[in-house]
């Protein structure tokens, strides 16, 4: 079986970086010149890759440190001694961008050692289940179209997965010295990184909280009961682990890495007076609670095969009655997030090249009412995500959720790339769906992908007030 999971792992990667050359070919035809955030990236990658790294030389629209640009650098830099080739050629437009093609490679064969280690090995039919898995998260739309322009998606995705994979293995120095190459391509990696530190900690969270009621039961302690029994018992658990100093000793010890690391981020922050760099006027954080709403219907969106079904539906529906009061309560606060805090930035209403301007223009602003009669469906999203990260422990749970919530509220702006990252940690912990289902989220991947490539390529316009070849995109 391991071998013939080895054969289907092959064909896979060799069949996706074909497809994806072909359509490299196509998108380096068709876009000759740099495109949207392109226009701030490569001419500041090609600066890099001639030798030109003085602080004068950075474009101060970009809000990204240089990660993408040293890694390109060296990447491309070495060609030109190895073949010979001119800088111009080693610099070009073309060949940065084949440097998030080979990232995507690199992502392939991460997501594959993720499914390997976080899913279990001894079902017979895993085999293929985790090779699906793994090439529908590599093809997954709003990550695979990234990979053909000079954006930071495909590397930020590649040194977080890298360090999530070594946090598993419990190689923490080497997850954090990867975490700070996230940190380099994205601010917002940091909590990502994060994450990886409450992996630790919620696994020695998990082993006192067995042994605790391990000795309940054997105690005969009688059980507490009410609507919140469970959640006051897990949150009296954790005031006691945290009390006790020896606790938190061993704790330390395991996330030091992580530790430094957020405290060199903390040092950038306080230095830098802010996470951004740049334009700081278009990126301000603020408390926007819908974004962790949008999360929920974009994730099941593209897990409906796995999160949507009408037995679902039956299960939510009753559930929600039987808790009645519970569920009005969080009926009611999400109705006050979505009134009170919801912000529309001016890229969202300006752009007409993202789909999320058309999102915007044809749900969300057809009817003030339109968000508010929306909110049943983000609870039942919400609740359908928890329900799939059931075989995952309460603590594991807690810490995800709360680096979603940091990673998605803080940002003003609508754009499904600021999803990717929690999307594909979500996906990789759920347990591996059946075959059938794979088979449809592959199927509707590919239909997604063909759709956005051919609309891309194909559909252009310009705008009255320029010449410019304008494109629909993610």
């Amino acid at each position: 079986m391991a071998q013939l999971e080895g054969y289907y792992f092959s064909a896979a990667l060799s069949c996706t970086f074909l497809v994806s050359c072909l359509l490299f070919s196509a998108f380096s035809r068709a876009l000759r010149e740099p495109y949207m955030d392109e226009v701030f990236h490569l001419p500041q990658a090609q600066r890099y890759c001639e030798g030109r790294f003085s602080p004068a030389q950075w474009d101060p629209m970009i809000t990204t440190l240089p990660g993408l640009y040293l890694v390109s650098v060296g990447v491309v830099k070495p060609a030109s001694w190895i073949f010979g080739w001119s800088e111009h050629v080693v610099c070009s437009i073309g060949m940065l961008r084949f440097v998030n093609l080979l990232f995507s490679v690199g992502n392939f064969y991460l997501l594959y050692l993720l499914f390997r280690k976080v899913q279990p090995r001894h079902k017979a039919a895993s085999s293929i289940q985790r090779v699906l898995s793994t090439l529908a998260l590599a093809i997954f739309p709003t990550l695979y179209f990234f990979n053909f322009l000079y954006y930071t998606e495909a590397g930020s995705m590649f040194f977080t997965l890298f360090a999530y994979l070594m946090c598993l293995y419990g190689n923490h120095k080497t997850s954090a010295l990867l975490g700070f190459w996230g940190f380099m391509f994205r601010q917002t990696n940091i909590i990502w990184t994060v994450f990886c530190a409450g992996h630790v900690i919620a696994h020695k969270l998990t082993e006192a909280w067995k042994t605790e009621l391990q000795k309940k039961k054997e105690e005969r302690l009688p059980s507490v009961k009410g609507p919140f029994a469970e959640f006051r018992k897990i949150l009296r658990f954790l005031l006691g682990y945290c009390m006790s100093f020896k606790n938190l000793s061993v704790l330390i010890l395991l996330t030091w890495p992580y530790i430094l690391l957020v405290l060199a981020f903390c040092a950038f922050v306080a230095v830098n007076g802010g996470i951004v760099i740049g334009d700081r006027s278009n990126h301000e954080a603020c408390l926007h609670f819908p974004q962790l709403f949008y999360f929920f219907s974009f994730t099941l969106f593209f897990s409906f095969p796995h999160l949507l079904s009408p037995a679902k539906i039956k299960a939510f529906i009753c559930l929600a009655w039987k808790r009645k009061i519970q569920f009005l309560v969080i009926t009611s606060v999400s109705i006050l997030l979505v009134w009170k805090f919801t912000y529309v930035h001016k890229y969202l209403l300006a752009d007409n090249r993202h789909y999320t301007f058309y999102v915007w223009k044809r749900v969300f602003q057809k009817h003030d009412i339109v968000k508010y009669l929306l909110v049943p469906g983000y609870i039942f999203a919400g609740w359908s995500i928890a329900d799939s990260l059931k075989s995952k422990s309460v603590f594991w749970n807690l810490m995800f959720f709360i680096c979603l919530f940091t990673s998605t509220v803080p940002q003003k702006l609508l754009e499904f790339r600021y999803f990717i990252l929690p999307y594909v940690i979500y996906r990789v912990n759920i347990p591996l769906p059946p075959t059938s289902r794979l088979l449809c989220e592959l199927s509707c991947y590919v239909l997604v992908n063909f759709l956005t490539f051919y609309i891309f390529l194909n559909k252009t316009f310009q705008w009255p007030d320029s010449q410019d070849i304008q494109r629909f995109m993610w």
